[in-house]
């Protein structure tokens, strides 16, 4: 399938990129921990270095590792005029717990509710007739940036960095850390950010895997947590 897209001008494909990537963009991501809840709550995460380390596990060998291949898949697939609707279906499947597939689905359904009504495209909406709205968000994301004719590298490093910006956040408003540290391990996030972007923009959905074990296992913790702030 052909997007159709028509390239904007990089002006206006940077300026549409920030806003998709503003925590103020209404996809909610702000109600999900991604199970840093519970690592808090049992003194995995405790201070700026153990949230950092946390955070890199995550993005190099877990769900960020593997958002960012199936973003990429779904970018090239889009492109050459392939279908994306298997990718999409292995996005979903991928989900290690019910949380984590709500998390991802519900902001992809909120993310095109709000680019297709912001950014209205025919392309986009050609996409989504054919793969639904239930769909998870990286590949939303990919498919909204590959209809306006926008580059892959830039929206890949963007989504890896708002993916780590959102889990300080959300140890920020846990009390673990105040909002100067938090902003020193977003920094410390860049050069990774940029290194999986780099081996994603590349890899095949052969190389989706992963070993990042207490991260899942604390998402499957946090459904039962008993008292909770974020819905993942």
């Amino acid at each position: 399938m052909r997007t159709g897209h028509m390239a904007t001008s990089t002006t206006e494909s940077a300026l549409a990129l920030f806003a998709w990537l503003s925590p103020s963009y209404p996809v909610g991501a702000f109600a999900y921990s991604h199970g840093l809840e519970w690592a808090i709550e049992t003194g995995d995460v405790r201070d700026a270095q153990t949230l950092a380390c946390w955070i890199e596990s995550i993005l190099e060998f877990g769900s960020g590792r593997n958002d960012a291949i199936l973003f990429a898949a779904t970018f090239r697939a889009l492109n050459a005029g392939e279908a994306i609707g298997e990718i999409a279906e292995l996005a979903c499947a991928l989900a290690s717990s019910s949380e984590r597939r709500l998390e991802s689905t519900q902001q992809g359904a909120a993310f095109l509710a709000a680019t297709c009504a912001a950014w209205p495209h025919a392309g986009l909406d050609e996409i989504v007739r054919d793969i639904g709205v239930n769909t998870a968000y990286p590949v939303c994301f990919a498919a909204a940036t590959a209809a306006h004719g926008m580059a892959l590298r830039p929206a890949l490093d963007g989504y890896l960095a708002a993916f780590a910006s959102n889990l300080v956040s959300g140890a920020v408003r846990l009390s673990v850390i105040g909002q100067t540290a938090g902003q020193g391990v977003v920094a410390r996030m860049a050069p990774l950010a940029a290194k999986v972007a780099t081996i994603a923009e590349h890899a095949t959905l052969d190389d989706l895997g992963g070993c990042a074990f207490r991260a899942d296992l604390a998402s499957l913790h946090h459904e039962t947590q008993y008292a909770r702030l974020f819905r993942s």
